[in-house]
């Protein structure tokens, strides 16, 4: 007798149910190096960081986590005063620009109209 379809599926499952139980310790313990090599590497960036708040206390993963939050929090701020200062500073240099360009055609006209008074006298008139 052949073996039926719904035979064959069982033995299918049962090999892949088989093999995820083989495969998922590894697969978790990989995913815990890989957790774990992380925050070491947050720990190392922002080793002086963590020095400045607690310099003699083992740090907890969670501990480096919510100090690396905390510093990011900050450095996200700072960027944007930053970013604050530097349109303030652009918005000044505009204005600044645009009363320079005034300032140029109120000058230039004022000494066009002087020399276009009186195109004839070329020199100094003088009353003696």
């Amino acid at each position: 007798m052949a073996p039926t379809i719904t035979a064959a599926m069982t033995n299918s499952q049962e090999h892949l149910t088989l093999n995820h139980k083989l495969r998922k310790p590894l697969v978790e313990k990989l995913r815990r190096e890989r957790i774990n090599s992380s925050i070491e590497q947050l720990k190392s960036l922002l080793g002086p960081e963590f020095l400045k708040q607690q310099p003699e206390s083992k740090l907890e993963k969670a501990d480096i986590l919510e100090m690396t939050v905390c510093f990011l929090t900050k450095l996200q701020q700072q960027n944007q005063q930053q970013r604050r200062q530097l349109n303030c500073l652009k918005s000044t240099m505009a204005c600044f620009d645009d009363n320079l360009n005034k300032a140029e055609i109120s000058l230039s006209s004022t000494v066009q109209s002087t020399t276009d008074e009186d195109p004839d006298c070329k020199a100094l008139w003088r009353p003696w």
